[in-house]
């Protein structure tokens, strides 16, 4: 607690958190809104499907390219303009909502809009931590933004609800553009400069989009598949994350309404998870682990316990406590993880190379959204539960066969820069 509170001294830091947690506030706030206003159109949730996929498409396509805008210009100057284009656009959607004349395809461009905006905040914004603070305090960073994170999941959907509920969803639109707005200003004053000099910013920018724009993509790519242990653990979190979202998303909810009674029982768990990720990232910022590449392992596998509880149809009480330990599993492997990339990727690359982890990540979910319904229809629902928690401790562990991944640390505070940059480049 003592690091965490000498590293909110630092200035740029306490922008930076100040900044991030203003705009997951609204960020948490405008699903529900959006949803809301989609079906006060016209009631039909497949509406409110396309509103939701459009706001998503774009980032999956643009994120590569955000990653290379970040790592060439200032990450501090992109989240400011990415903040304030989803300002307007919430705004936009706001105001079309209280002049009555908003219709479903407005809403879904509004939320493409702020779907690519979001390509270019989020390695921006993972990138930036990398130069506003110290290397030796990087972990305790991670652990604070990621706390206040998840402390912004468990609040802002009840602000949301009661914004919903009292004024409407324009009012809720509208806090969210406001959101952007003022995080947008913090971010402005973080004032920033970049850890190195990169040869591509003094290309004019036309040249630089028919020649270089490629040559950093690849190498982004480059970054990823010639270190066989990123690859590899980018091939874990794709199968894992699909299979838990799938399977927490879609086949828990139906275990609620058939087993548990309602969407109140499985409320009750989602809180726990949540809880969950509140007590990983606090527990992430009082010890920093020798052995991370197995804590990342295991904290991703700790996800597959509520799946095998609901498949053998244990009662609330243990659900709950399981959905605790997963949350709480999961945000401490989250919060090492992205230590260590911080630590072994070069910072002039790291944005592009966090870009490509997060594309890989996503690209998979829609596949397994759209194949649980049958696969759960052919075998059943505890079935498909059960195998679910196999195939998913399974591909979490197995990244620790690979001895590259077994051997992961995180650098001691005190080590030399210059030993960290030789063992970067391994």
């Amino acid at each position: 607690m003592q690091g965490a509170a000498g590293l909110l001294g630092h200035r740029g830091f306490r922008l930076h958190l100040l900044g991030c947690l203003l705009s997951w506030t609204g960020s948490a706030v405008a699903p529900l809104a959006l949803a809301f206003a989609a079906l006060a159109i016209d009631g039909d949730p497949t509406a409110l499907g396309a509103v939701l996929a459009v706001g998503v498409l774009p980032q999956i396509a643009l994120l590569p390219v955000g990653g290379v805008i970040a790592d060439r210009h200032a990450r501090g100057r992109v989240m400011v303009w990415s903040n304030l284009v989803c300002a307007l656009a919430e705004a936009a959607a706001a105001g079309l909502i209280w002049s009555g004349t908003v219709r479903t395809w407005q809403l879904a461009l509004m939320a493409g809009v702020c779907g690519a905006a979001s390509a270019f905040f989020t390695p921006a914004a993972e990138g930036n931590v990398v130069q506003v603070v110290p290397a030796g305090q990087r972990h305790t960073a991670n652990a604070l933004l990621k706390f206040g994170q998840n402390v912004g999941k468990m609040s802002s959907p009840a602000l949301g609800g009661a914004l919903v509920g009292a004024a409407g969803p324009a009012w809720a639109l509208g806090w969210d553009a406001i959101t952007f707005a003022v995080s947008a200003l913090l971010f402005a004053r973080i004032g920033a400069t970049p850890l190195v000099t990169r040869p591509g910013a003094v290309v004019p920018t036309a040249v630089w989009l028919r020649a270089g724009l490629r040559a950093e993509l690849s190498q982004g790519w480059h970054e990823v598949w010639h270190r066989r242990w990123l690859a590899v653990m980018v091939c874990q979190a794709a199968l894992t994350g699909s299979i838990w979202l799938a399977g927490y998303q879609i086949l828990g909810p139906v275990y609620g309404m058939r087993v548990l009674g309602g969407a109140g029982a499985w409320g009750v768990v989602g809180s726990a998870f949540t809880g969950g990720l509140v007590a990983g990232a606090a527990l992430a910022l009082v010890r920093k682990p020798s052995s991370a590449g197995l804590l990342v392992c295991v904290g991703t596998g700790t996800l597959a316990l509520p799946l095998a509880v609901i498949a053998a149809r244990m009662p609330l009480p243990v659900l709950v406590a399981a959905f605790l330990v997963a949350g709480t599993g999961l945000e401490a492997a989250m919060v090492v993880w992205a230590s260590l990339l911080q630590e072994h990727i070069p910072g002039d690359r790291l944005s592009r190379t966090l870009s490509y982890l997060t594309l890989g990540q996503m690209l998979p979910v829609p596949v397994a959204y759209l194949a649980t319904g049958p696969v759960t229809l052919a075998l059943g629902l505890h079935t498909t539960l059960a195998t679910a928690a196999v195939l998913l401790i399974t591909a979490a562990l197995l990244p620790l066969a690979l001895p590259q991944v077994r051997g992961l640390t995180l650098w001691p505070s005190d080590e030399p820069l210059s030993s960290r940059s030789a063992r970067t480049v391994a």
